[in-house]
């Protein structure tokens, strides 16, 4: 057994907390570094398996819920004013960025005075909850706007503009973006390998796509 299988094993103990406060340590002089293990503000729970890059600006921290085994990468903002909600396994990619609230229209409206009406009475102010369904992929410099619902089992492309809902499983691309495919059909020739099959993030969806997209029966010559 080697040391990395060895550190393994440890960090999925109840050591991991504590190696995840050591390893914070050890590598702050390196810029910008992943950082394993994240305590939820909302629920209190620590996600052991959850990575953040140091230079991800989170706004509004208490506001922010995210599971265990998200990845968030290099640059990103993660907006969580209006409440923000990342479930269990998504990622995000470098340069991403998802917001709760703007004051693209409110800025006009109150010119000069803008500074002085309180954030929840501006009139024209967006605001929404965002929320990424699990095992969403946010490819790199993508953003999503107030509001959105991001369905589990989702492709954002890169470079994408999300402004609206999303139903699970679908493969978006473009600004704005749009529905140009379906994570169904895309993992389903990956699914005939039954190793697969065991580990897919939905065994629900799993018979779903089964029933759906039928495996190719071998051709008797």
């Amino acid at each position: 057994m080697n040391v990395k299988t060895i550190l393994e094993i440890l960090y999925r103990s109840p050591l991991g907390y504590l190696m995840s406060v050591v390893a914070r340590g050890l590598t702050s002089w390196k810029q910008p570094h992943m950082i394993y293990g994240f305590r939820d503000p909302t629920s209190s729970q620590f996600h052991k398996y959850t990575r953040l890059s140091d230079s991800v600006i989170i706004l509004n921290r208490q506001e922010l819920a995210m599971a265990n085994h998200v990845w968030v990468w290099h640059y990103s903002i993660l907006d969580a004013t209006e409440g923000l909600i990342l479930e269990e396994g998504c990622q995000i990619g470098a340069w991403v960025g998802i917001f709760t609230h703007g004051s693209q229209v409110a800025i006009r409206l109150y010119g000069r005075e803008y500074v002085n009406v309180p954030n929840h009475e501006r009139v024209g102010y967006t605001r929404g909850t965002v929320k990424i369904g699990a095992y969403s992929f946010i490819g790199a410099g993508s953003i999503i706007l107030p509001g959105v619902t991001m369905g589990k089992g989702c492709i954002v492309a890169a470079g994408s503009v999300v402004h609206k809902d999303i139903p699970d499983c679908s493969i978006v691309q473009g600004n704005p973006a749009r529905i140009i495919g379906s994570t169904k059909q895309l993992d389903q020739s990956f699914l005939e390998d039954v190793t697969l099959q065991k580990t897919y993030y939905d065994q629900t969806l799993l018979a779903e796509i089964t029933q759906e997209f039928p495996q190719k029966k071998p051709q008797i010559n």
